[in-house]
């Protein structure tokens, strides 16, 4: 007599189950977002798919933080600011203000590096704290910072900024072009979406999630916290700060709004409606954000938008607080017991 195990073959199956869902899925995306351009109009491939790719990217940093890390910080538009502000300043800009001229090969790499100093700096103050205080903390910073560039016109240009900022044009491309910048931030992000992937893998991950569960037995057992931290604020800040860099040629300027309370606040929300488990989270998050500010925005009062975005914010969280990630993994779940349910009800065969 054959006897049907139910566990024995669900167990399989659902492994991989979970298994290949994840590779094909991510496989399939991969195409879809190469091939896009070819589909999209330049509207929909500069605007829509190149903002949520940046967008994305800055929100990664915070997930690298919040997630990994359990430390919330509303500083990373800042940071990304600050390396816009450093593009600004040492190449060209057409606002008559600064503006040395340097070559963007090396003004690119300074940009990056001095976000990731600012960004390890606010760790510095921050990670000393925790929960709400942190919070406050790199809100405080964050707001010091817009004030401080809002009303400083010597280095930068005050309220009005800087106007006319370029990418480069290399290797015979105008990279501000749709689908050059497209495919340029698509590069960027996919980048940093691998690092991050394998830097929670990796010792320094592990670690780090270790302390983010209980500091105190990882602090008792030899490791050192909060250099822990500053060094995740750091990586974090290379990742902002490279989508700072990337920002500033998408809009072209940089001014005191693009470092305010709300763009700060833009980013928590962006990665908490994503998702803070995954890196793919925060790019969900961004895209859902994208497609509100662009098209919500033509259907009711420019004044309300944000009240649109804190409804769509709510909806979501309760539903699934774990964000739009959760929403999927339920669906994919959902789909997956579906699919092996007939094969449970089997009846054993003699």
């Amino acid at each position: 007599m054959t006897v049907f195990d139910s566990k024995s073959v669900a167990t399989p199956m659902a492994a991989s189950a979970r298994r290949l869902p994840f590779d094909a899925g991510y496989l399939l995306l991969a195409i879809a977002l190469l091939l896009y351009p070819a589909v999209a109009s330049p509207f929909f491939t500069f605007q829509i798919g190149g903002y949520t790719l940046i967008l994305g990217t800055i929100a990664l940093s915070l997930m690298v933080l919040a997630g990994y890390g359990g430390m919330v910080s509303l500083s990373q538009m800042t940071v990304a600011g600050i390396a816009g502000y450093t593009i600004a300043i040492f190449g060209t800009n057409t606002s008559g203000v600064m503006g040395l001229g340097w070559p963007w090969w090396i003004i690119v790499p300074l940009a990056i590096f001095i976000g990731a100093l600012a960004s390890a700096l606010i760790g510095m103050l921050a990670v000393r704290t925790a929960g709400i205080y942190m919070i406050m903390i790199t809100l405080a910073i964050a707001t010091a910072f817009f004030y401080f560039v809002r009303q400083n016109y010597a280095l930068f240009n005050g309220f009005n900024g800087f106007h006319g900022i370029n990418p480069p044009t290399a290797l015979g491309v105008h990279w501000r072009d749709p689908v050059p910048f497209y495919y340029l931030a698509l590069a960027v992000a996919t980048f940093f979406f691998i690092v991050v992937t394998y830097a929670q893998r990796s010792t320094f991950g592990l670690s780090l999630q270790a302390i983010r569960d209980n500091p105190r037995r990882m602090r008792a057992i030899g490791f050192d916290v909060a250099a822990h931290r500053v060094f995740a604020f750091f990586l974090a800040g290379v990742i902002a700060a490279t989508a700072g860099v990337l920002l500033v040629w998408f809009n072209g300027q940089i001014t005191s709004g693009t470092v305010d309370v709300n763009a700060a606040i833009d980013v928590l929300v962006v990665a908490v409606v994503g998702g803070l488990r995954k890196p793919i989270g925060p790019y969900l998050g961004a895209l859902l954000f994208a497609l509100l500010q662009n098209f919500a925005i033509d259907l009711i009062d420019p004044e309300r938008f944000n009240t649109v975005i804190g409804l769509v914010f709510l909806l979501i969280i309760f539903f699934s607080p774990d964000g739009l990630l959760g929403l999927w993994e339920r669906l994919r779940t959902t789909t997956m017991n579906k699919s092996l349910r007939p094969a449970l009800r089997r009846k054993p065969s003699t």
